[in-house]
């Protein structure tokens, strides 16, 4: 059980990291990407602007 929970850990440190706000910000891209092509929308322009988008903010508050 040890193994599984150290594996848990791991994927929690790679993709949250120190910064959970960009982690948060780029799943609810994902998502919102997720639903629009669900219902038909061309959506592949959003994941970028989003991704930049979170990095400009988590850039600006870095820099504060």
């Amino acid at each position: 059980m040890t193994w599984i929970t150290a594996f848990a850990r791991f994927w929690w440190d790679f993709i949250v990291g120190d910064d959970w706000i960009s982690a948060a910000g780029v799943v609810a891209g994902i998502a919102v990407t997720a639903a629009l092509a669900h219902h038909g929308v061309n959506a592949w322009i959003l994941m970028p602007v989003v991704v930049l988008g979170v990095m400009y903010i988590t850039l600006r508050r870095a820099t504060r």
